[in-house]
């Protein structure tokens, strides 16, 4: 499954099937950048979530909606429902269990 790029206008219908992790960046963002190849491990690999990631700085309604103060936040839903957060760089072990405790 590649990784979407999920928009204002599309982060709704991106969310509302199955285990979905966002990670909302920006460009200018070092821990984003450095968190981004670990996505791309994760998606190689088959995750059992779909990734979507936001740009903050285009799509500021949803990081606003979900009160996004820091980057990367990674949130983690579940059938269109929020179930988790965290925020950060995190190392693909760390993510890996973090989708796995909601698989």
């Amino acid at each position: 499954m590649a990784i979407v790029h999920g928009t204002d206008a599309t982060f709704k219908e991106e969310i509302k099937e199955g285990l979905v992790l966002v990670d909302f960046w920006a460009a200018w963002c070092g821990p984003c950048k450095m968190i981004a190849p670990v996505l791309e491990e994760l998606d190689a690999a088959g995750s059992a979530a779909k990734i979507v990631k936001v740009d903050v700085d285009n799509n500021q309604g949803t990081a606003a909606d979900y009160q996004i103060m820091s980057i990367p936040s990674l949130l983690l839903f579940k059938d269109g429902e929020l179930v988790d957060k965290t925020v950060g760089f995190q190392p693909k072990e760390a993510l890996e269990a973090f989708i796995a405790k909601h698989a």
